[in-house]
């Protein structure tokens, strides 16, 4: 799904959650910007010609400006929402539907849905419309995993072994020789197997998350771009521009997916038709390069060929005293409590998915957040919600006067729902109101 918050427009999320792009403070989607993307859309899945994936790329395509909820689309819906316009489609997203750079079923159709503005940038929104095409493609192909929380890339060790895997894989994409390619790779593996040694869950974790995005974002570099050159510099700019993100707890398979994918392109050019969603990118890897998949022997010397002066590993250190301030003082306010106590039936998430924080075992916190469920909507603008780990409960902290309102949360509750005391003494939940018809 997903084009990142790295890149203007959001990276989505197909699956439990959708990514919601910082909205700019003017948006209007314009015909010619619109028949713009379109266009490319049609270029892009006309090269590729199903030749990728056994399928096209093309498909309905619905252009959303969050700032009105209107939309342009590239045809009619069969639910005749959108009204015929020259070669366009026009219309109202209606209140409650998502609004995101993702998959969306919505009025009868599957739709690829693009939050305008579309980048400005020619190389991204070709990649990204790319990563989005697939997305909507991606449950016939049978790609699709359930996500698990990858909490361990939060940590000092998960994050500094990823690292030195994407500076392994980023010179790997840069060597000219095959032999110097392969010991790059290996490297690379060789840090991600210690890695998923450390922690419990990690390999099958990571690569759920590497099926449900990597591999979109491989398409969106893969077929969005011409030439091999264009590709290789993407995915090593992927490998970079990720650095900064506050947590790599969901962003990293955004900038991992590309890497693997053109290397085993390089060794193994049929691994597509291999590929499930219970596979590993790292495995095949491992197969295609021959290099055995528990490349962990002189690790040490290993991480001095990519950290050289031992810089990045101070950063990290110094980070990570920071994370565990911040965890504190969320786990004082989202568990401790008084809480407000949000059950999660049938809800819908928007988020942005490079700032999310893992709280230890309770769950994940979102700084910001647009949560929607079957008593209304809960808008994050600061200080977070805790989404409980079993996904069946959301925390926020109560406000003195028990509304709807919070510091740096609203609550907005549909009719028949009413908040009551919580489970736990000073803590408050939402329930039916049966008072109302």
């Amino acid at each position: 799904m997903s084009t990142p918050f790295f890149r203007t427009t959001l990276l989505t999320c197909a699956g439990l959650a959708a990514c919601l792009q910082s909205v700019p403070a003017a948006a209007t989607v314009d015909r010619d910007g619109a028949n713009l993307v379109f266009d490319e859309a049609r270029t892009i899945c006309d090269r590729d010609a199903g030749a990728l994936w056994g399928r096209s790329l093309c498909g309905p395509i619905l252009i959303v400006d969050p700032m009105d909820r209107a939309a342009i689309a590239n045809q009619q819906d069969p639910g005749n929402a959108l009204t015929a316009g020259g070669n366009v489609f026009t219309g109202t997203l209606p209140t409650g539907a998502i609004m995101a750079n993702t998959r969306v079923e919505w009025s009868g159709t599957r739709w690829t849905q693009l939050l305008w503005p579309v980048s400005f940038e020619t190389t991204t929104r070709r990649v990204t419309l790319a990563h989005e095409m697939f997305h909507r493609i991606q449950p016939d192909l049978g790609l699709t995993r359930p996500e698990a929380g990858n909490r361990h890339l939060d940590t000092l060790e998960g994050r500094y072994l990823l690292q030195l895997e994407w500076r392994a894989l980023a010179q790997a994409l840069m060597a000219d020789d095959a032999d110097d390619r392969r010991a790059h790779v290996t490297d690379a593996l060789a840090f991600r197997h210690a890695r998923h040694g450390l922690f419990a869950n990690a390999a099958g974790d990571e690569a759920a998350l590497e099926i449900n995005e990597g591999i979109a974002e491989y398409t969106g570099v893969r077929l969005g771009l011409a030439r091999l050159d264009e590709r290789q510099a993407y995915a090593i700019f992927d490998l970079s521009r990720f650095l900064d993100a506050p947590s790599f707890v969901r962003s990293f398979a955004y900038a991992s997916g590309p890497a693997y994918g053109l290397l085993l392109d390089d060794a193994d050019p049929e691994w597509r038709g291999k590929i499930s969603a219970s596979a590993n990118l790292g495995a095949l890897l491992a197969t295609a390069y021959n290099t055995g998949a528990a490349v962990s022997a002189d690790l040490d010397a290993r991480k001095r060929r990519y950290d050289v002066d031992g810089s990045l590993r101070e950063a990290e250190v110094r980070r990570d005293g920071e994370r565990i301030a911040r965890v504190d003082a969320y786990r004082v306010a989202l568990i401790e409590g008084p809480l407000l106590v949000l059950p999660l039936a049938k809800s819908n998430f928007q988020f942005n998915p490079q700032t999310l924080v893992p709280l230890d075992d309770a769950g994940t916190v979102y700084p910001t957040l647009r949560l929607t469920d079957a008593w209304g909507d809960l808008v994050v603008e600061r200080n977070g919600a805790l989404v409980q780990a079993d996904m069946k409960r959301a925390t926020v902290p109560l406000p003195r006067d028990g509304g709807l309102r919070g510091d740096g949360w609203t609550l907005t509750l549909k009719p028949g729902w009413k908040i009551a005391p919580g489970a736990r003494a000073g803590d408050s939940t939402l329930v039916r109101d049966d008072s109302q018809p």
